[in-house]
């Protein structure tokens, strides 16, 4: 312990072997600090008295949570991650970003060594987990570690308690299929998401509503899955182009398949949407940009994440939620994709 003069938290860094900024990091109650860093420069300043100077004004302790996504690039990332943040601002959270191969990085998810552990001994107060895969062991970690969690769109829910937000993905299913029958298409496509995809799986179940309200058949030939990207858009497009009987319109599950089948029919020589309607889902940026521009099913994706933000830090205070499942509205945006079907 110093004596003689006042101690200075620079001192206190160099006696507890941290940097200064780490140290003030410690002193302000910020997150981003291990455990055992934190214990050992608070048993420092401990030791030495130290007293912050007059008129220093100590800060918060900052919130912090997480927002843990499979995939980054991509245009849907970028609208729920603006929902976040931009509730995480407003409600003075901070939301740290990453993938998931990246927070899972670092060991077996144990007690001892996991995810989980390593969220809570940085600070964080919960995490939002979007359109990934969770194993009920990661779920239950979290749950040991007294963190909070809200899935979007999950692949797999693997707990009916597991609270979520999405959309309304079967009626939004139904709409873009219905929306191509009154246009009097009766070979309809579905290019789907993952197989165990929850939210494609809802999508394809409005699809097949759709068409048995119309008195048809769903043919299996024409239901295809992969995953939701421009590349398994081109790749499903191309199966179906190639069938024998191949259909004159497609209800993509999302946008970036949708951009992928139009790719697909442009090789093929066909145009859109005199040789082929195309319907996505979402409503991206690129729905409209894209020529022709996508007629889409509109997810309120920015309102998602913030809906996902706040609901998070409900469940962190300990309220109690009206559901633990929480779908938002979904729309048809008719562009320039889909046309009335060629008599035949």
């Amino acid at each position: 312990m110093p004596t003689g003069k006042r101690p200075t938290l620079a001192m206190v860094a160099n006696a507890a072997g941290v940097s200064l900024p780490t140290a003030s990091k410690v002193l302000n109650g910020r997150g981003d600090v291990s455990a055992t860093t934190r214990a050992r420069v608070e048993e420092v300043l401990r030791e030495f008295g130290y007293v912050p100077q007059a008129g220093r004004r100590m800060l918060p302790p900052a919130r912090v949570v997480d927002l843990v996504f499979d995939e980054l690039i991509s245009t849907y990332a970028l609208e729920l991650l603006r929902g976040v943040t931009e509730a995480g601002a407003a409600a003075g959270v901070d939301v740290v970003v990453s993938r998931l191969s990246d927070a899972q990085r670092g060991g077996p998810l144990t007690t001892e060594n996991g995810w989980a552990q390593r969220l809570k001994s940085s600070g964080r107060e919960g995490l939002i987990v979007v359109t990934s895969e969770l194993t009920l062991a990661q779920v239950e970690s979290f749950t040991r570690a007294g963190l909070s969690l809200v899935v979007i769109d999950p692949l797999n829910p693997p707990r009916v308690e597991v609270t979520s937000v999405g959309a309304t993905n079967w009626l939004g299913g139904m709409a873009a299929t219905e929306h191509l029958l009154s246009l009097g298409h009766r070979r309809i496509g579905f290019a789907g998401g993952p197989v165990q995809a929850s939210c494609s799986q809802a999508r394809l179940g409005g699809y097949r509503a759709a068409l048995d309200n119309a008195g048809l058949r769903s043919d299996p030939a024409l239901v295809l899955h992969g995953p939701f990207d421009y590349a398994g858009g081109l790749e499903m497009g191309t199966l179906l182009l190639d069938l024998e009987n191949p259909p004159t319109a497609v209800f993509a599950a999302s946008d970036a398949t949708a951009l992928g089948v139009m790719e697909a029919t442009r090789r093929r020589g066909l145009r859109v949407p005199e040789d082929l309607s195309i319907v996505g889902f979402d409503d991206t940026i690129m729905a409209s940009v894209s020529t022709p521009s996508l007629t889409t099913i509109r997810q309120p994706l920015q309102d998602m994440g913030r809906v996902a933000l706040r609901t998070l830090l409900r469940l962190i205070a300990g309220d109690t939620l009206d559901s633990h499942h929480v779908e938002l509205a979904t729309n048809l945006v008719v562009r320039n994709s889909t046309a009335q079907a060629k008599e035949e």
